[in-house]
């Protein structure tokens, strides 16, 4: 086969600290893909927004996800679930989450819900897992990063196919060595974040890490010792950043310093422009500028918009890391040579987080009396700072809402597809699901999924489908106009069937009552066309019971109501607290 030829451009150096392997990235295509079964690199974002990265609008400095995505596949209308937990299970399934054990979130299931067939909390043995089955056919398969999937030790990335793990098994922590966790059930007694190894809980060094720096080395760690088995790995980074608390070293903060003090009005603009110009969204795109129910950046105190602008530049600094670490990985396949045979998928868990955290247990009272969150320490060590609405909107520029909805702000993701067979520069514009990865790496890899009964047990067979042929351009879309994919979490629920699209959302964050939009052409949900097109409501409302008996979805009435985190409304209260904070003496 001819060689690959075609190289990124050379980066300028203070775009990367310590990824130096963008100057010899190749960009495939499908004339030039090897010979030999693909590396397949997996990598997942916690609570990145569609507009986060430099290739998607952003002015965050992210060149090593930007090279793949403009020398790669740049999808703009990838979808995931309104939640992590449940995204990670269809990411490692290829089913619905209502199927394999995340029907809700494991931490907010109520007694009704709990233990209820597909709502055990951790993915269940109904599944086998997107590595079990890449181990099946030969590959070693190695994670780090967050796992949420399950917290005991026999539901473990060990036991579901993974050779090597370093895991944390909580949906998130410090991103510091103290180990802290992130749900307080009693103010007395710090959360302790679980980490597992192979299985083992361990403790985290106390010093010198950081959860991006340490993910990415620990996968290098296990790529390295598996060099000498000839075998093709599947790597799975599963990142916390920039998941809160927002953390970051004092180096990364300060490129961002002074950048965010003028609000969000003025960052939501200028990233839409720059989604214009490349091509993200077309010129005329709606857009969402935020719910009423949040104050407007001027209404702020100057204290209070200070302590936004901080919480933001240290966000910032968060993604820079991150995308610094995948270089890092990147760097460390290029010199062994192996980055040219690697297919590499990136996407986010869910659009970005506007929540609180707080309402959760007793969280408000634990952070209040043990962290420091004034400003001056916003990302240190010690603090523990949420990322709010006001910049979570942006972040979802120009789409409704953020994480827990599922308006499109809450499922729409940024996703990047780079390697063997796909032909570099394009931008993909029909539907994907989360659900259609696991197909598409099985495909990719010569890896079969066992369908419907593993070593003599039913399990679940895929739902997702091969985005494969879409990809290589051999495909017009991954779906017919008559396939219907349906979310519900929390209460919250949706159905997308071709251009068509209904939404359920509580008051006041909707109406409390089915929504009908074309997606087609009102992308940032602003006319509800329900009432103008019953015919249309009516058949959506059929196709989503029909995914509600598929997917054995329990409909709780009043669930989209329950108090804690994602109806959070004292956001705004706790930052007037935060903001006037002095910093404490170190003890």
């Amino acid at each position: 086969m001819r060689p690959i030829t075609r190289r990124l451009a050379t980066l300028c150096a203070p775009a990367v600290a310590t990824a130096m392997f963008l100057p010899a990235v190749h960009a495939a295509s499908p004339a030039s893909a090897p010979a030999k079964r693909p590396n397949i690199l997996l990598i997942v974002a916690d609570d990145l927004g569609y507009t986060d990265l430099g290739s998607f609008g952003a002015e965050i400095a992210t060149p090593n996800l930007d090279k793949l995505a403009d020398t790669g596949v740049k999808m703009t209308s990838f979808y995931a679930s309104p939640f992590c937990s449940p995204t990670r299970a269809m990411l490692m399934s290829g089913s619905d989450n209502h199927l394999v054990g995340f029907g809700d979130m494991a931490e907010l299931m109520l007694p009704e819900q709990r233990g209820k067939p597909g709502y055990e909390g951790y993915l269940n043995d109904r599944v086998v897992p997107m590595a079990q089955v890449l181990k099946d056919a030969g590959y070693r398969t190695v994670m780090a990063g967050k796992w949420h999937l399950g917290v005991a030790e026999e539901v473990s990335p060990a036991t579901r196919g993974f050779e090597q793990s370093y895991a944390l098994v909580h949906g998130g922590s410090s991103h510091w060595g103290d180990q802290f966790g992130i749900v307080a059930l009693d103010p007395d007694k710090p959360p302790k974040a679980i980490y597992r190894e192979n299985g083992k809980s361990i403790d985290l060094p106390r010093d010198g890490f950081y959860s991006s720096e340490a993910f990415a080395g620990k996968l290098i760690e296990y790529l390295k010792s598996g060099e000498s088995s000839g075998k093709p790995f599947f790597g799975y980074l599963a990142f916390t950043a920039p998941h809160w608390p927002l953390h970051a070293p004092d180096a990364d903060i300060a490129k961002y310093e002074g950048r965010y003090k003028e609000g969000y009005d003025k960052l939501r603009k200028e990233r839409l422009e720059r989604m214009k110009k490349l091509g993200i969204i077309p010129a005329d795109t709606p857009v969402y500028e935020g719910h009423a129910y949040w104050p407007k950046w001027e209404s702020l105190s100057k204290a209070e918009q200070e302590a936004e602008a901080r919480r933001m530049t240290v966000y910032s600094a968060m993604v820079d890391n991150m995308d610094r670490n995948i270089g890092r990985v990147l760097d460390y396949l290029k010199a062994k040579g192996e980055l040219d045979n690697t297919f590499i998928f990136f996407m986010s868990d869910n659009g970005a987080d506007g929540n609180s955290v707080y309402d959760v247990g007793r969280t408000r009272e634990w952070i209040h009396k043990d962290m420091d969150n004034s400003t001056a320490n916003t990302g240190k060590p010690g603090s523990f700072i949420e990322y709010g609405p006001g910049w979570a909107q942006v972040g979802s520029t120009p789409f409704r809402m953020y994480k827990s909805f599922v308006y499109e702000g809450g499922i729409s993701v940024p996703a990047i597809a780079w390697g063997p067979g796909i032909k570099g520069g394009a931008i993909k514009r029909e539907f994907a699901h989360v659900t259609d990865v696991a197909p598409t790496i099985y495909e990719l890899a010569g890896a079969k999924h066992p369908g419907t009964e593993y070593q003599g047990k039913e399990v679940l067979p895929l739902r997702g489908k091969s985005m494969l042929p879409y990809l290589q351009g051999k495909a017009q879309k991954v779906r017919g106009e008559a396939d219907a994919v349906g979310w519900e979490l929390g209460g919250r629920k949706a159905l997308r069937k071709g251009d068509w699209k209904i939404v359920y959302a509580n008051k006041p964050w909707g109406k409390d009552g089915w929504e009908l939009y074309n997606i087609a052409l009102d992308r940032a949900e602003s006319r509800d066309l329900a009432s103008e097109n019953p015919q249309k409501l009516g058949e959506m409302i059929v196709a989503w019971k029909q995914y509600v008996a598929e997917t054995g979805t329990l409909e709780i009435d009043g669930l989209a109501y329950r108090p804690g985190y994602s109806n959070a409304g004292k956001y705004y209260d706790d930052l007037k607290i935060e903001a006037a904070m002095q910093p404490r003496a170190k003890k």
